[in-house]
């Protein structure tokens, strides 16, 4: 018999791989087809950043950019309108995953506009927009993890919405994105919704945390200091599953759980190393744990694939190791309040450079495509 795969060993250990990628070139070409039949890939997420790449690079959209510029569309509604193409027809490729796995998996993300951030009303507009424009049940709406947020957060899944929580860094954060989709499922009981079609996750982002303790170990530079580098993001993941197993087999969780309530999945987001020192697998071997999501772009995939050594339970296994880690971090002085404040905003404002660059390359294309039709 042929040897599981480190991916299939990967989905065995309760590991859903969901890929962090998406473009038109890939959904035509077949290739995220051939992803979910030879590398375990059973969701897709996507950002700001991969479509300002997608579009950016990709000759697919043209004929759609043509006929939105011959229509006088704006860039706006240019955008809103190809990016909601492109989820719909992911999940559509992805609809065999989801009545496989009964909705848990076969998910496909599309994330507010991050200018969005601090607004709760504009976020609960757009999710709301966004879901009823790509219109499939294996959606699912990106919506940050700021204060605002949170608001948000409980209004779409009493809308009985599906989110996908993003940019959490902390755990005092990911406790109140728990206590939020907790809250939206209650209000959409009382409503009368079925919670069966309601799911999450809360993307819980990784290297990101490393790269900012590491710069700060490293200025520190005694040996106590940098024995703790590229330990911090992982430690801070396995906290937050500790947290997760926590909140969802408590009293309130489990009322709604016998009501057809699902959890709240953690996901393991930012899992392409940035440090070339280290492994590049490390975001997701020491990551592995059951009711889990990692979502991964596909150089990541890949490593994994072809040298990934896959251990269960890494995570429950590590988490008196992790604990050890933050406390040795703030005997430091680094602070970790400040660090996952600083990521945050960080974090909202990358993505707003990416959504401003995706409406430029946009808007380059419309106005290319209006003065071809102009010349013919």
């Amino acid at each position: 018999m042929t040897a599981p795969t480190p991916l299939a060993e990967l989905s065995d250990a309760g590991v859903s791989i969901w890929l962090d990628d998406l473009s038109r070139e890939r959904i035509g070409s077949g290739g995220l087809a051939r992803l979910i039949d030879g590398s375990n890939v059973v969701g897709v997420t996507t950002n700001p950043t991969i479509f300002a790449g997608a579009l950016g690079n990709g000759k697919a959209y043209a004929p759609q950019v043509a006929a939105l510029a011959a229509d006088g569309t704006d860039v706006h509604d240019a955008v809103f309108r190809i990016t909601t193409d492109d989820v719909a027809a992911a999940c559509d490729i992805f609809r065999p995953v989801y009545d496989r796995t009964r909705g848990v998996d076969g998910r496909v993300s599309i994330e507010v506009e991050p200018g969005l951030a601090h607004d709760a009303a504009g976020t609960i507009a757009q999710a709301s927009a966004l879901w009823a424009t790509v219109n499939r049940p294996n959606a699912m709406i990106k919506i940050p993890a700021t204060v605002e947020g949170l608001d948000a957060i409980t209004a779409s899944i009493a809308a009985g919405i599906s989110v996908n929580v993003t940019l959490i860094f902390s755990l005092e954060r990911h406790r109140q994105v728990i206590d939020a989709y907790l809250a939206g499922l209650e209000l959409a009981h009382a409503a009368g919704l079925d919670l069966t079609t309601i799911h999450s996750v809360a993307s819980f982002f990784v290297s990101r945390v490393d790269t900012e303790i590491d710069r700060r170990l490293v200025a520190l530079g005694t040996p106590e200091a940098l024995a703790l580098k590229s330990r911090a993001g992982v430690a801070n993941a396995q906290l937050a599953w500790e947290l997760f197993r926590t909140a969802f087999d408590g009293e309130r969780a489990q009322a709604l759980l016998a009501l057809g309530a699902h959890a709240q999945r953690p996901l393991w987001a930012s899992t392409g190393v940035k440090d070339p020192t280290v492994p590049d697998t490390l975001y997701v071997t020491e990551l592995v744990a059951r009711d889990v999501v990692n979502t991964m772009p596909e150089k990541t995939l890949r490593a994994t694939g072809d040298h990934g050594v896959i251990v269960a339970d890494r995570v429950p296994a590590g988490l008196d190791d992790a604990r050890a880690v933050l406390a040795a971090l703030a005997g430091l002085g680094i602070s970790y309040d400040e660090v996952t404040a600083l990521l945050e905003a960080e974090g909202v404002s990358k993505f707003i450079v990416s959504w401003n660059e995706l409406l430029d390359t946009v808007q380059a294309a419309l106005d290319a495509a209006v003065a071809a039709q102009t010349a013919a």
